[in-house]
């Protein structure tokens, strides 16, 4: 059962892998480099700024910095120790068909992915945090983390199981370090 999963897996990350073209390689080289959200990481927190305390604010940066710290050690843990799963780049069945766009691949082992992990936990997270005064943020932000896992596919570093695995534990992480946000808005806001 496992073999014939990651067996269909394979596949369909050399069909997804293979639609891409060099008209759209640089849209999403750009697209899956984290250092370029940087503007956009900053109006999710300027939106948020704008709807908290200042205390209640410096609480949720210290919470989302958790998050990602959580987020991101899980998944290294689970890529380095647990599963350790060759990226679709070092797999020598496939490596002559794929189109590899990213100069590097990275790390040796792939799942799950570190970009969908913490670009859906942070969907997840600013998604609860926003929905009550933005109506249609939450459909924008999982757009963006769905993109960026689907990225990660198109430029030849992750299977999609590794992005779909990624999504759901970023979403397990956003929704439970929102519970922790609550919790402690709770406790400080008592004072």
């Amino acid at each position: 059962m496992l073999e014939e999963l990651v067996k269909l897996d394979t596949e369909l990350f050399v069909y997804l892998n293979g639609l891409g073209t060099e008209t759209w390689d640089a849209f999403w080289m750009f697209y899956t480099t984290k250092f370029n959200w940087i503007p956009f990481y900053a109006l999710l927190l300027f939106l948020l700024y704008k709807r908290l305390t200042m205390k209640m604010f410096l609480i949720t940066i210290l919470v989302i910095a958790l998050m990602i710290t959580f987020t991101d050690q899980i998944t290294n843990l689970f890529k380095k120790m647990l599963v350790l799963r060759l990226r679709p780049c070092y797999n020598p069945e496939i490596d002559d068909i794929i189109r590899l766009v990213k100069r590097s691949c990275g790390g040796k082992y792939g799942y799950f992915s570190g970009h969908a992990s913490n670009s859906m936990a942070v969907a997840v997270f600013m998604s609860l945090m926003l929905r009550s005064k933005y109506k249609y943020i939450t459909y924008i932000l999982v757009v963006w983390a769905i993109a960026m896992g689907y990225s990660r596919i198109y430029v030849g570093v992750h299977y999609p199981l590794d992005v779909l695995s990624g999504m759901l534990f970023g979403a397990f992480s956003g929704f439970l370090f929102y519970k922790l946000f609550k919790y402690l808005q709770y406790r400080f806001e008592r004072n």
